[in-house]
């Protein structure tokens, strides 16, 4: 099964649909059960380096609990302000913030005085029956591990209205800091437009799970979302549409209301990255700005959905030139409200553009950059063209370009990864089949799309970002571990309406934009939060979606309208074999292959839910159950001895069709051959693997969600 490579977007010719308003795993191929951590004594995510449960009663909370700050630091001084007006609206606790010198007891304590070995972001928090104590180097990490503190509280915490209950923290000692430097989110504004409000209620949702970059594309072809004083029509023409929509007047940010954010997101220790995208991707700036066309005529606005449709005129010296001084213009504005270090610049998809074009894009918008004190940031095409050194490059490549490593037909995303690696860049990891959270979760999502496959919460989890560059196996990586700079996930909203299969009709349900980041980042976001944030070896897939299933209430506490993800034992919900069921282990699904033939081997791969994906499972009455497909109506048949392929049958009623379920660990399940008594195995967690039956050895690829 291969996708188009396309970034967040298909390829293909679609119609515009403009209306008015109003807008309402990376699989392992072992087969043996991997080893796995020690469970954690409480339900965080992302998952501490090192958590110890203390004995006794944990600290409760009352309205006379003062919180302590051993410090005059107003940032520390901030985080402790942050933290009382978090807790006020469901404990309906006005706490006390002090400036202290000593840790008083019965106080939370945050102090931002611990030693230097901790990091930026590390922490260390200790909780018992006297009190709460939060150390680390400096106000950040003060900030991160007020977000662990918060999931020591009961869920009702994060309700905005008072809530009865009492309000006791946990009793733990905690020993954290991050995996990786860079930790972001990336929302696509320029497609769906998110007002000021809208965006800051999703930094608050990132930095709960310690998210600290917010990248902002603010440029397409569907809309240009930054006012620009020097050139008005940036927002006066291209902010007039979106994907869908046209007829806006106030579809963009003006200088008051990007600081506004920047400021916002600085106050959750989050740094800004503003996207200008180009050399495609242009068409808000082309219809805004003449000549920037060969013609020099203005381009109509576009509220469609199609992709590599537009590119900056670069063919000769005069329109290179109007490219250029176009770039410092806009970059030395953005800039100067952007106080972080970076300027993304785009750089993928222009399958129009000549080397010689693409390279002049390049050297102009590389030069503006780096010209106001920023560093390049950019899609990992980037690496096809001379780039200054240290720059970042954001890889969102997929699994198609891993097979193709080291073989006579690379991708072009492994050439640019080589020539970027070789011109000393970093990388951020968004690989898409894992980091893109507009892709679907299964078949019945409502939103988004499917072309980099569908992306289930297990395969949002299941990676590393030191091998995603790397063959399907996890070695010959190419880029090295040192030059990795962390992980984003990437949230685009050209299809951020129901039946986003078909383009939109004037009958279309469109969600509100945060509505629509929710259900998509929730459960997702918090998954690849504790990608970038934990370390390797303290991820496990089973520990994970037992603490995520735990963040469930605290999401309908605070009003996120998440989407309740099946194989995540969520509170309240009960796993009942009987029924229609998806059969699912290691991220892939139990299926027939699309065949409706008798004799058919069922396989593995990754999870859809779709109609041959989906097994009826029926009691029979001596206590066994029949697995019958949906696609092709046949049974699951156990045939032959260990090794032997499992194949779908015309349903007989025989013993080879029957098969003993028992429940296992982690809310999973044993599926046994009733004649045979060999279990249910999947040859592999990779695409296409024969599901067999065997000897029960406790493999992972032996135990089975079934929900």
């Amino acid at each position: 099964m291969s996708w188009s490579h396309r970034r967040g977007r298909i390829l293909v010719a679609l119609t515009t649909v403009a209306f008015t308003l109003p807008l309402t795993a990376t699989a392992s191929q072992a087969t043996t059960a991997p080893s796995s951590p020690a469970p954690a004594p409480y339900a965080l995510v992302p998952q501490p380096v090192s958590e110890q449960a203390v004995g006794g009663p944990g600290f409760a909370l009352t309205p006379q609990t003062r919180i302590s700050v051993l410090s005059r630091d107003s940032q520390a001084i901030g985080v402790g302000t942050y933290l009382s007006k978090l807790l006020a609206p469901a404990t309906g606790y006005d706490l006390r913030v002090v400036k202290d010198t000593r840790a008083p007891k019965n106080a939370v304590v945050l102090d931002p005085n611990g030693p230097k070995n901790l990091g930026a972001e590390g922490y260390t928090l200790t909780s018992d029956k006297n009190g709460v104590v939060i150390r680390a180097h400096g106000a950040e990490g003060l900030f991160r591990g007020v977000q662990t503190l918060r999931q020591l509280l009961p869920a009702a915490v994060e309700s905005r209205t008072r809530q009865t209950g009492s309000w006791t923290v946990s009793p733990v000692q905690i020993s954290d800091s991050p995996r990786y430097e860079y930790r972001g989110v990336m929302l696509d504004v320029a497609r769906r437009f998110f007002p000021v409000d809208q965006v800051k209620r999703y930094i608050d949702e990132a930095a709960a799970y310690k998210i600290n970059t917010l990248h902002l594309h603010l440029t397409d072809d569907q809309g240009w979302r930054i006012a620009i004083d020097a050139l008005p029509d940036l927002t006066r023409i291209g902010a007039t549409t979106q994907s869908g929509f046209t007829g806006g007047t106030d579809w963009y940010y003006t200088a008051a209301d990007y600081k506004e954010i920047v400021a916002y997101a600085s106050s959750r220790f989050m740094t800004v990255v503003p996207e200008i995208d180009g050399p495609g991707h242009t068409d808000a700036a082309l219809a805004s700005v003449p000549g920037l066309n060969c013609d020099n005529k203005a381009k109509a606005p576009y509220s469609g959905f199609d992709v590599g449709i537009s590119l900056y005129c670069l063919e000769d010296g005069t329109h290179t030139g109007n490219v250029r001084r176009f770039l410092n213009t806009v970059i030395k504005e953005v800039a100067k409200l952007t106080p972080g270090p970076y300027i993304h610049i785009g750089g993928d998809e222009t399958p129009d553009a000549t080397p010689e074009e693409y390279a002049a894009y390049v050297k102009a918008a590389t030069a503006a950059t780096v010209g106001r004190g920023k560093t390049v940031m950019a899609w990992h095409q980037l690496g096809q063209a001379p780039i200054p050194a240290g720059s970042l490059l954001q890889y969102w490549g997929e699994d198609d370009d891993r097979e193709s490593i080291g073989t006579s037909e690379e991708s072009d995303s492994v050439r640019f990864v080589r020539n970027g690696v070789a011109q000393d860049a970093k990388f951020v990891m968004s690989p898409s089949d894992h980091a893109y959270l507009d892709m679907k979760y299964d078949v019945s999502t409502p939103y988004g799309l499917s072309w980099s496959g569908y992306v289930p919460v297990q395969r949002s989890y299941d990676w590393d970002p030191a091998t995603i560059t790397g063959k399907m196996d996890g070695t010959g990586s190419l880029v090295p571990a040192k030059k990795i700079a962390g992980v984003e996930a990437a949230l685009w909203a050209d299809r951020a309406y129901e039946g986003s299969g078909s383009l939109p009709t004037p009958n279309t349900n469109w969600p509100a934009p945060q509505a629509y980041a929710d259900y998509m980042s929730f459960p997702r976001l918090p998954a690849l939060a504790e990608v970038g944030w934990s370390p390797q070896s303290a991820r496990d897939w089973n520990g994970f979606r037992q603490r995520l299933a735990q963040q469930g209430p605290r999401w309908t506490a605070a009003g996120i309208g998440y989407f309740a993800a099946p194989g995540i034992p969520w509170p309240g919900t009960v796993t009942t074999v009987e029924g229609v069921h998806a059969i699912e282990t290691g991220g892939v699904a139990l299926e027939n292959g699309g065949s409706t033939s008798d004799g058919s081997e069922l396989l593995l791969w990754a999870t859809n839910r779709g109609d041959n994906q989906t097994w009826t499972i029926a009691r029979q009455s001596d206590g066994t159950y029949t697995m019958t497909n949906k696609r092709s109506g046949k049974c699951a048949e156990a045939t032959g001895g260990a090794g032997a392929a499992v194949v779908q049958r015309a349903c007989n009623g025989q013993t080879g069709q029957r098969w003993k379920i028992t429940p296992g660990d982690n809310d999973q399940q044993i599926i046994a051959s009733a004649g045979s008594g060999l279990v249910l195995t999947a040859a592999s967690a990779a695409n296409g693997a024969k599901a067999t039956q065997q000897p029960d050895t406790g493999s992972a690829l032996q135990r089975w969600s079934v929900d």
